[in-house]
């Protein structure tokens, strides 16, 4: 009983022991490697999200050489067991196309940087400011604050607007006045309001012109243009002041109406 031991239950109980002690120890100095991995792109100025997105990846390839490794001293054939991971890998992946396009995408998205974190985006029909971008996708929280993640495969297959990207933008305006209404006056007072408002950009020159001669009033087009941040503040605080602006100045802004002609037809 001694030598059974001796021979098969103790050399058992030490080749498991050291296989747990290579996969504790090798998870701690993966996740030293993952995080001086981060230290060193984060100290390089590079953009959190591709930080985000290698060290998510060295994370998964470090962990995969720690299970290989810990198998291996239990006597597990790696060899085959890799090509057993393979065959598997390729089954999954057949099985998985969504989610390898998905990460295709991801990657290109790191590479080619469409966008970066806390940029205001609008992707796949959803627009909001991005926090994360992963391996499989990408999370944005909308401006009524909800969390919304979507794949990466539908981000980079669709359009990408981004309204961070540039410093500047223009705002694009509509207003409409009475054909009784004097034009000019009208045009100047819409220039004096822009004039008055320190956030509209001298140059480029904001526009100021009859845009349309439609059914029930003139139309105005006015498109300042501002600094993106302060797009949205300068289109609701604009709208409000023409508005009030209009009524001191006696212009009226007509609402959609129909004039109906009866043609009284007499009985011959």
């Amino acid at each position: 009983m001694e030598g059974f031991w001796d021979l098969y239950i103790l050399p058992w109980i030490i080749n498991i022991a050291m296989a747990i002690a290579i996969f504790v120890v090798g998870r701690w100095i993966a996740k030293q490697i993952v995080n001086l991995t981060a230290r060193v792109m984060r100290r390089a100025k590079v953009d959190d999200m591709l930080v985000n997105f290698v060290t998510s990846i060295v994370n998964v390839l470090l962990l995969l050489f720690i299970i290989v490794a810990a198998l291996g001293q239990l006597g597990v054939d790696t060899t085959s067991l890799i090509a057993l991971v393979g065959a598997a890998g390729l089954a999954i992946g057949l099985a998985l196309q969504d989610s390898l396009k998905n990460f295709a995408a991801g990657v290109l998205l790191v590479v080619f940087r469409p966008f970066k974190d806390g940029d205001f985006v609008e992707v796949a029909g959803i627009a909001g400011v991005v926090e994360h971008v992963s391996i499989f996708n990408t999370v944005l929280r909308t401006g009524d604050n909800r969390e919304v993640i979507v794949p990466n495969g539908a981000i980079y297959s669709g359009v990408i607007t981004n309204y961070s990207k540039r410093e500047t933008r223009r705002v694009d305006m509509v207003f409409g006045v009475s054909y009784g209404d004097d034009l000019l006056k009208v045009k100047r007072v819409l220039n004096e309001i822009l004039a008055a408002d320190e956030r509209v950009l001298a140059e480029p020159a904001a526009v100021v012109a009859v845009s349309e001669l439609a059914d029930s009033s003139v139309n105005f087009v006015v498109r300042p243009w501002v600094k993106t941040g302060d797009y949205w503040a300068v289109l609701w605080d604009t709208t409000e002041k023409v508005k009030l602006r209009f009524d001191e100045e006696g212009i009226s802004i007509p609402f959609p109406q129909m004039d109906i002609h009866n043609h009284r037809v007499d009985a011959g």
